[in-house]
């Protein structure tokens, strides 16, 4: 489904990110696995060596504009192009809002809102000018509902699904299609670790009677990336098990 595009995936060294790596890696995609540190891209890509010279590693500074540009360059330089950005880097807080201290929520609108600006206009650059692109923006349920606790996560997240509204009709003229994936409870390392009781009590809340695994949302960064998606732009896409909370 994507054989001869060049995707760059933030994220890309565990969690739903890895999944969506390897998801474009097994429909054709070369990738660039964009992580926080060179220890963890390169741990990411020692357990993708299957995939020989289609993927290769980058870690720059997402909120630091000339290290993305330099950083996306080298992976056209690479790979002759860059067609597809999924901005999948991302933290979230569980802290009540009396203890919240302004370094903390500062650090969420840095990690999931600022780079996900400053990694759309450098890839956004890019696509213009070789006919068009697609950038593909991880929001959250929570977004939407909001949760109990650490309000920073679902503000940033509801910011996310409205940048990517704005990029969608903006970016439009230029061929370069906006989207967000909306994950609910995924079984990523934090609900892998809860005790089996607690994953149970929340797959009961869930009408499908499960968690999401990272291949469901990965899944969802296939479609959204690929030419079946072509008339599809603007949209934020649940993907929850019809979770309501």
């Amino acid at each position: 489904m994507l054989k001869n595009k060049t995707a760059v995936v933030t994220g890309g060294t565990r969690g739903i990110g890895l999944a969506i790596v390897k998801k474009y890696l097994e429909n054709g995609a070369n990738v660039a696995v964009a992580g926080s540190r060179k220890e963890t891209v390169d741990k990411a890509l020692a357990e993708l060596e299957e995939y020989g010279d289609r993927v290769m590693g980058i870690w720059p500074d997402l909120c630091d504009p000339e290290e993305v540009a330099k950083a996306f360059s080298s992976v056209k330089e690479r790979f002759g192009g860059l067609d597809i950005l999924a901005n999948n880097a991302g933290i979230s807080s569980r802290t009540s809002l009396y203890d919240y201290t302004l370094e903390e929520f500062s650090k969420l609108l840095d990690i999931n809102l600022k780079a996900v600006f400053v990694c759309s206009q450098a890839a956004a650059r890019i696509m213009k000018a070789q006919g068009g692109g697609n950038i593909i923006n991880t929001s959250s349920m929570v977004a939407e509902y909001g949760q109990p606790s650490g309000c920073g996560y679902p503000a940033t997240k509801f910011a996310v699904n409205g940048l990517t509204k704005s990029l969608a009709r903006e970016l439009a003229k230029d061929q370069i299609r906006v989207n967000a994936v909306a994950p609910g409870v995924t079984k990523t390392d934090m609900v892998a670790a809860l005790p089996e009781e607690i994953v149970e009590r929340i797959s009961a809340g869930i009408p499908l009677g499960r968690v999401g695994e990272p291949v469901d949302i990965a899944n969802a960064y296939l479609f959204l990336a690929s030419d079946q998606a072509s008339y599809i732009t603007g949209v934020t896409l649940r993907v929850d098990g019809a979770a309501m909370t």
